[in-house]
């Protein structure tokens, strides 16, 4: 991602904050794994949407109209003994001549020249409740300076939540955006087809992680989310991670898994037989559930409610358990009293981008949102029986089906980032049986 394309991003945000306001923007910080060991370093998604400066510990400030430039950073200085250690920093100096960043200060000083440069402003953009140190921090801040407004200090009036106007500036996709997600689609559909072909009775389900892990390394990109892989009755459990259980003949394979390409994520799921014969019981619920994934992405278009989606699989799926048995009464009824949550306990989707979960609201003014060109959202309809569900035939027991793609809403209609991944179940089977 280029350095226009963050500028663009902080133009379009200052015009919506106008003069005479001020934003602050934290980066997360390390966290501590265990003993003096930290996980691997992963930005906060505002701060990276904002700024694409890849290191903790920095603070960007955007301040509409200042002469001097209205981008400033605070960020960790250079310190050869402490690269050595842990890695290459940029420095105030590489802030400025690296990220379009017009004055650039240690973080050690922000406690002498941020005040300042809030002093004036009539706003304050900033997002409580996130970073709970740095809360205190900028209340801290602003107390001070309001204690001298009997010496002439003009103070800010207002404190606004910032995410109102940046997250739904990161709900709509730019064309280098949607480059990014489809580079991760196509990375993650690659590792999909591979764990398929690697798939087989006896193997671990962290095998088929592995696969994933290892090409999205070899490609550049990481994880987006926890891998899931549940075989079995695994499939069942909506978040299962242990990814600890020998697959069995006759198994299904739930595989939940998507990279990110410089934090933009990819989520995809696909539900497979391990030994690459769908069961009866299960093509007939497998069917079901693709039959609703598609009801769904057909109302992924412009002028539609997000809500729509979910209600046309809702549908479909509890039409479906009628005829199969697993639901008795009237559609309409059974729709009513939700009588499909049994087995289908969650939404059609979310958002996607920087976060897989991603930001946006999903309701304005009380009402389900419109769908309009560049967002992106996945669709993932499911089915969950597990094993001991009272009053269901034992052919159907610890079948769990999920199948989940990426959908851009166009002038024209859903384009499916990721629909070159099979999933019609004759297809997966003729792919199985390619290796």
């Amino acid at each position: 991602m280029n350095q226009q394309e963050f500028k663009r991003r902080r133009s379009a945000l200052m015009r919506m904050m106008g003069k005479g306001s001020i934003a602050i923007i934290p980066a997360a910080g390390e966290k501590l794994r265990n003993s003096d060991v930290t996980y691997r370093f992963r930005q906060d998604s505002d701060f990276q949407y904002l700024t694409g400066f890849p290191e903790p510990d920095a603070v960007a400030v955007l301040i509409p109209g200042r002469k001097q430039g209205d981008y400033v950073m605070f960020c960790r200085e250079r310190n050869p003994e402490r690269e050595t250690w842990n890695g290459r920093r940029a420095g105030p100096e590489g802030a400025v001549r690296d990220y379009g960043v017009a004055d650039a200060f240690p973080i050690g000083d922000i406690d002498e020249i941020l005040p300042g440069l809030i002093e004036s402003r009539d706003r304050v953009y900033y997002t409580m409740g996130v970073f709970a140190e740095f809360d205190r921090r900028v209340i801290g801040w602003l107390n001070n300076l309001r204690a001298r407004t009997r010496g002439g200090v003009q103070t800010p009036k207002e404190i606004i939540v910032l995410e109102h106007l940046l997250h739904d500036l990161r709900l709509y996709k730019s064309r280098a955006e949607i480059r990014m997600m489809k580079r991760a689609a196509a990375i993650s559909m690659e590792a999909h087809r591979r764990a398929m072909q690697r798939a087989r009775p006896g193997l671990y389900e962290y095998a088929l992680e592995a696969e994933f892990q290892g090409y999205f390394c070899a490609q550049g990109a990481r994880e987006a989310y926890g891998i899931i892989v549940g075989s079995g009755e695994n499939g069942c459990i909506l978040h299962y991670v242990e990814n600890n259980r020998r697959m069995q003949e006759g198994d299904l394979v739930l595989i939940d898994a998507g990279c990110e390409c410089e934090g933009y994520a990819a989520d995809i799921t696909r539900t497979f037989p391990v030994n690459g014969h769908f069961t009866p019981a299960q093509r007939a619920i497998y069917d079901l559930v693709l039959a609703a994934q598609k009801a769904a992405i057909a109302r992924c278009r412009p002028g539609r409610r997000f809500n729509e989606a979910y209600e046309a699989t809702v549908r479909v799926i509890t039409r479906g358990l009628l005829r199969l048995g697993l639901l008795k009464g009237r559609l309409n009824s059974l729709i009513r009293d939700e009588a499909y949550r049994r087995f289908y306990m969650h939404r059609a989707g979310h958002w996607l981008g920087l976060d897989v979960h991603d930001v946006g609201d999903y309701k304005v003014s009380g009402a389900w949102r419109e769908l309009e060109p560049g967002m992106v959202l996945t669709i993932e309809p499911g089915i969950y029986i597990p094993p001991g569900s009272r009053g269901i035939a034992k052919k159907w027991q610890g079948i769990g089906i999920r199948i989940e793609d990426d959908i851009l809403v166009t002038a024209d209609g859903p384009e499916v980032l990721t629909q070159g991944l099979v999933k019609e179940a004759d297809a997966i089977e003729a792919w199985m049986r390619a290796v």
